[in-house]
């Protein structure tokens, strides 16, 4: 009867998602995986060809991960792309490392940064939608405009730069989409 095996392809992303959580995805490395497992590298080489398919699964994981966190964020603002600024905002401040390596790396799994934002739920597009119903002409545009002070104000609460309180970030949010807004109109 063969031996079963032990160390399953779930304890090893489990493992890997809190290394890349805590350290970071540079810090996800064989032997900090069987150091934190307590295994030699066979059990991590006989599930995957080589680090590189474990980053891949990694990486949808934590794609993933980042959906539920916006697909369970409180959808309270009216305006659109203020509850989409603000949850990417807080994933950026609450899980820096998971931020960096989703929404800050070259390889993102073959996804862009669009898709990955916008995931199953059509978060993007719903946003998008709502803006056109509302009465903006271009709401393509404005999205693009609202992204980019969305997406820097995350990387600046990553390096410390950022200090403004939730509800700070709430009204600059609808103060950029009124002002955004009225250009596109």
């Amino acid at each position: 009867m063969p031996r079963k095996e032990s160390i399953t392809i779930e304890m090893l992303l489990s493992t890997a998602f809190e290394l890349a959580r805590q350290e970071g995805i540079e810090n996800v490395t064989a032997r900090k995986l069987t150091h934190k497992i307590g295994c030699s590298t066979q059990p991590i080489f006989r599930v995957y060809e080589n680090m590189e398919h474990l980053y891949a699964d990694l990486f949808v994981r934590v794609s993933l991960f980042f959906q539920n966190y916006y697909d369970n964020y409180e959808k309270s603002e009216k305006i659109p792309f203020v509850t989409l600024g603000l949850s990417y905002i807080e994933f950026a401040q609450s899980e820096p490392n998971l931020f960096k390596l989703l929404f800050l790396s070259k390889d993102r799994g073959e996804k862009s940064m669009y898709e990955l934002l916008n995931g199953e739920s059509n978060a993007v597009t719903n946003e998008i939608a709502l803006a056109k119903q509302i009465g903006c002409d271009n709401p393509s545009e404005l999205f693009m405009k609202m992204w980019i002070f969305i997406h820097g104000a995350a990387c600046m609460s990553i390096t410390g730069d950022y200090d403004l309180t939730n509800e700070e970030t709430k009204d600059l949010l609808i103060a950029s989409y009124q002002s955004f807004s009225k250009q596109v109109l």
